[in-house]
């Protein structure tokens, strides 16, 4: 059986990563790998490390046949502060995938907090009088009026991520 691991223990992003067991055959391992970039991402290229670093951790600490990682961040434009989301495939013979996900604009009392150094999973804690949002529905369930909630946002990405590999693999 192929062997997946995912470097996080965070049930919404495992949850969104059951779709690579299913598209792909394998049985998921979750384990805790340092993603190598700040507690809070502030940039696509920081997002994407810390996706890729992810990858590759879990990739070699589960001795896997495919390695996941999945990272939220944030975004800074002249049109205020984004969430963003990455997430990265890396196969063991070498071959590595990466794709991003759904953007929303966060309200500016989120932002300054984060622009001060906090991290958007303690803000929208206290935000929403909740505890762990960035487990459930996250930041874009919130301001998306659970349109799209966190698992549903990285499903997305999981697509794109298994899709590229199935286009490398047909080719």
């Amino acid at each position: 059986m192929i062997k997946i691991a995912i470097g996080t223990k965070n049930p919404a992003k495992i949850k969104a990563a059951e779709l690579a067991c299913r598209e792909l055959g394998g049985e998921l391992i979750a384990v805790n790998v340092p993603s190598g970039v700040a507690e809070q991402p502030f940039s696509d290229e920081e997002t994407m490390e810390g996706a890729l670093n992810r990858a590759r951790n879990a990739l070699m600490e589960a001795e896997a046949d495919f390695g996941i990682g999945l990272e939220g961040g944030v975004v800074k434009t002249p049109y205020g502060l984004f969430i963003c989301n990455w997430g990265a495939l890396m196969t063991k013979t070498g071959d590595s995938f990466i794709a991003g996900g759904a953007r929303i604009k966060l309200p500016d009392e989120v932002a300054r907090e984060l622009f001060s150094g906090r991290e958007l999973g303690p803000v929208m804690d206290e935000y929403t009088k909740k505890q762990d949002i960035r487990k459930t529905e996250g930041a874009v369930g919130v301001f998306s009026n659970n349109r799209i909630t966190r698992d549903r946002m990285f499903e997305h990405v999981m697509e794109l991520l298994v899709g590229q590999y199935e286009y490398k693999e047909r080719t």
